[in-house]
């Protein structure tokens, strides 16, 4: 049925993602990089486990399993992840059941998989962003006959594929003859991948056909010099199946546009967005200001603009285009961060931030009678890991690819490098839950720092920033020093291994440090010489004058008052004091003409 038909019974924040693509000649060292944001709220599974290679007999099948998208996302022994297995899961829970099963192939590759799979040994790289579409399904066992998620779809493009192109072949070919589903929540019934290798990458759009039993899908090669940005909405215009260098995709999507009446030859070539896309949800502008800033941070000389009429029909960005300059890795973790700081849509100004600037805005209100909406940003604070594939087709698959992973949101993580071969997980990555707090996973470590910046964000953000900066740029330098065709894949392991570990051990110091200079509204520090000076902060002067906080219209100040004492030789002076011990309160107060009070005698001047 119709995702409109759907949206119409669903509320609340929506959970979404955000992903970037650059082809070969768009980067300044001939990567091909693809990212992924994992905004899923507070049960989304955080953790980054490895799956090993593995060879089956003739005629074995594979199962396929629903795909929760929450903590824990599978629970057995069939994968063979030990985090995956039953005494190794945070919590109580029923191992998985596979709702079906499709053929085996004899052997599979070993790869990264967080929610989806990341990155496999021959340096395939996939990112995800949930789309809407005019079709919607349940998947089998739910009411639907829909046998593949888009979670399902990148692992076994993870477990089967070369190159990028074969991924996108076999995720397509298996979707229309198995049927897929999509998320089924206020995200959307579509899906979208960002597909890559080291010499090339696509866009990939997904979603059910109007029965729920195949699909509906296209993708579109990435030209080697520009960039891409999908943000929860598709992004591929015309669509041209006979150039097949250009396009691949499902042969009946003009069938159905034309037989739902969602297209007309004689409008023009099929438009992918416009046909079968259902716009944006949650809001105006909740998927184009984010492919807006995306573009204006990494290509500002197109001049493209902030406002638009309706994003699905007017295709006011278009699906990739030339950076101002090539790109590299650390670009794409600034994207990433961005909150749309130095422009009118700057989440880091106003009273929604408060006095110290944080750009979190929270899931609106406990009162569901207030409506509105917060600016979409792309740094966003309930993401539970983002990462950024590099595939670099001059090295050898186990040192060329890597995967930049970073624990919960970009703009309080430190990127880490992973190599696409490694064989063995590292456990502070691999382990932990959103709902334990557990001081020794990378996850928890992370999110304790953004949460500390809260208290004063402008100020802490700042000592964040030279984190990041001076933590990925030793992984940056350590990756360059493994960079060689001769390098020793144990080796590589063990770096990789001891760096992740080590950024983990820095972030808690630095959790601790925050705290400690930052407590209670003060700069505390320690000086050199072991001298110790607390420093009261205050508040910037633009937020007191606010009428909204009321600190200029407060209470008014204090009278001013005399306080007497009697000397010694029974006079009445002005001083700071109290009366003789000898004398009453009632001889004091006759005496001074004044009123008694722990100082002494107070009277107003």
């Amino acid at each position: 049925m119709f995702a409109t038909m759907m949206m119409a019974f669903l509320v609340g924040t929506s959970v979404a993602c955000t992903t970037l693509i650059a082809g070969k000649d768009a980067t300044q060292d001939g990567s091909v990089l693809a990212s992924h944001s994992n905004d899923g709220g507070g049960d989304t599974d955080p953790r980054l486990v490895r799956v090993p290679a593995r060879t089956f007999g003739p005629g074995e099948m594979r199962p396929v399993y629903f795909a929760p998208e929450s903590y824990p996302r599978y629970v057995g022994v069939d994968r063979q992840v030990p985090e995956y297995f039953p005494n190794n899961t945070d919590g109580s829970y029923p191992e998985s059941k596979a709702i079906g099963h499709i053929p085996q192939v004899s052997s599979t590759f070993s790869y990264w998989e967080q929610t989806y799979g990341a990155m496999n040994e021959h340096q395939v790289g996939i990112g995800e962003s949930t789309c809407s579409g005019v079709f919607g399904t349940k998947p089998i066992g739910q009411g639907g006959k829909a046998l593949l998620s888009v979670d399902t779809l990148s692992q076994i493009a993870m477990e089967r594929a070369k190159t990028s192109r074969h991924a996108v072949q076999i995720m397509g070919g298996l979707a229309e003859k198995y049927g897929f589903y999509g998320a089924g929540s206020f995200e959307g019934s579509a899906e979208s991948l960002m597909v890559t290798d080291p010499n090339e990458g696509f866009i990939f759009h997904i979603l059910p056909d109007p029965n729920g039993t195949s699909a509906i899908w296209v993708a579109q090669r990435v030209p080697d010099d520009e960039i891409g940005v999908v943000a929860n909405c598709f992004v591929i215009r015309e669509v041209n199946l006979s150039d097949t260098h250009q396009f691949l995709g499902s042969k009946n999507m003009h069938q159905i546009a034309l037989q739902h009446k969602l297209w007309n030859p004689h409008d023009g070539p099929l438009d992918f967005t416009k046909t079968f896309s259902d716009g944006e949800y949650a809001h105006k502008y909740y998927s184009g200001r984010r492919m807006w800033g995306a573009y204006h941070l990494l290509a500002r000389n197109q001049a493209f603009g902030s406002e638009y009429n309706n994003l699905k029909m007017d295709a006011p960005y278009p699906a990739t285009t030339k950076p101002d300059q090539k790109v590299e890795v650390g670009d794409f973790f600034t994207v990433h961060r961005y909150v749309y700081q130095g422009t009118p849509f700057s989440l880091t100004q106003g009273m929604a931030g408060g006095a110290f600037g944080t750009p979190d805005r929270y899931g609106g209100s406990s009162d569901t009678a207030v409506a509105g909406s917060w600016e979409r940003a792309i740094g966003l604070y309930r993401t539970s890991d983002s990462y950024v594939t590099q595939s670099r087709s001059w090295l050898p698959n186990h040192v060329g690819g890597t995967l930049w992973f970073g624990p919960h949101a970009a703009h309080g993580t430190v990127y880490v490098p992973f190599g696409c071969a490694m064989t063995d997980a590292v456990k502070a990555y691999s382990v932990g839950a959103q709902r334990k707090f557990d001081r020794s996973t990378a996850f928890w470590a992370h999110r304790s720092l953004l949460n500390i910046a809260q208290i004063r964000y402008r100020d802490m953000s700042a000592d964040i920033r030279k984190l990041q900066k001076r933590l990925e740029s030793a992984s940056l330098k350590l990756q360059s020093s493994l960079s060689s065709a001769d390098t020793d894949p144990a080796a590589l392991q063990r770096a990789y291994t001891e760096n992740a570990l080590s950024v983990v051990k820095d972030v808690w110091a630095a959790s601790d440090k925050l705290l400690f200079k930052f407590a209670d509204g003060m700069l505390n520090e320690v000086k050199s010489d072991g001298s110790f000076l607390s420093k009261e902060l205050g508040y910037p002067s633009w937020w007191l004058r606010s009428p909204e906080v009321n600190y200029t219209n407060g209470p008014p100040p204090e009278q001013k008052v005399t306080i007497r004492t009697k000397g010694m030789s029974g006079g009445v002076a002005d001083a700071m004091g109290a009366c003789n011990s000898a004398d009453s309160e009632k001889a004091c107060e006759a005496m001074a003409g004044c009123v008694w009070s722990h100082w002494g005698c107070v009277s107003e001047k």
